[in-house]
């Protein structure tokens, strides 16, 4: 059946054929009474072993697939282990809120090209849970990383303040799939803390503050905000002003935040 179909680069497609690779995030799932939503199913390689585990949805924009997946999976779709959308996932996103109507958790192997998008949606999106996806690497480094690490961004502060727990499990080489990706991927795991939601405002002052990560994270914001102000918050914080973007903890970020949000804007 894989011969008929070839990878659509259009929809960043590469199918995980490593069935050792596929056993290791079956066991890495989270045990719970969540529903399982599946992104990509792609030929069902992973989609095949998660509907032993549990039930499962999946969203599948390739026309081409969803033939291939109803006929693989026509006991599953018939007995309601296996729901199959027929949608881009982002759409489905924007039209419902949620990509389940109860809490669910996401495991994945997304599409390079939009993997930050789907990871964020997936954390804003007060009905998933965990989010266990198969990702680039690079990609996968700045969410999981820390405070002091240069891959540490915007990305690593969201899924820190959003998360009980994040981090990259293990790593993926190019050779897993067909075809092989150029790069290496990794799994990332985020169990999200379901009581924190972040607002539109922070997002915002995030995107300000490391919109140069190699400046100084004052000159960031002072091209926003009154540096009178945000040298009192440096103060009340006991930071220094020559910190770069990366050197900042996630809490602090929260922190200056709270502190900015109360002050004046500069009018442009």
């Amino acid at each position: 059946m894989k011969k008929l179909i070839k990878a659509k680069k259009k929809f960043g497609q590469n199918f995980l054929i490593d069935k050792s690779i596929l056993n290791r995030i079956i066991q890495s799932m989270p045990n719970n009474s969540n529903k399982l939503v599946e992104i990509g199913p792609g030929l069902g390689d992973l989609t095949e072993k998660l509907v032993k585990y549990k039930d499962t949805l999946a969203y599948e924009v390739d026309t081409d697939l969803i033939s291939i997946l109803k006929s693989k999976f026509a006991i599953e779709l018939d007995n309601g282990r296996f729901q199959l959308i027929h949608t881009d996932v982002l759409t489905a996103w924007e039209e419902a809120g949620s990509l389940y109507e109860n809490k669910y958790d996401l495991v994945a192997n997304l599409p390079y090209y939009i993997a930050t998008n789907i990871i964020l949606r997936a954390i804003e999106d007060d009905n998933c849970e965990n989010i266990l996806v198969m990702i680039q690497k690079e990609v996968a480094l700045k969410f999981s990383a820390k405070e002091n690490e240069k891959e540490f961004s915007s990305l690593g502060v969201i899924a820190s303040l959003c998360s009980k727990e994040n981090g990259i499990l293990f790593d993926v080489p190019p050779e897993s799939f067909d075809p092989p990706p150029k790069v290496m991927s990794s799994i990332l795991y985020i169990k999200k803390d379901m009581g924190v939601k972040l607002d539109k405002g922070f997002l915002k002052f995030l995107k300000v503050c490391f919109s140069q990560p190699r400046k100084k994270l004052f000159k960031n914001l002072s091209n926003i905000y009154d540096k009178e102000l945000l040298s009192n918050i440096y103060s009340d914080l006991d930071l220094i002003e020559t910190l770069r973007p990366h050197e900042l903890s996630a809490s602090l970020y929260s922190q200056m935040y709270t502190k900015v949000n109360n002050g004046k804007q500069r009018n442009k």
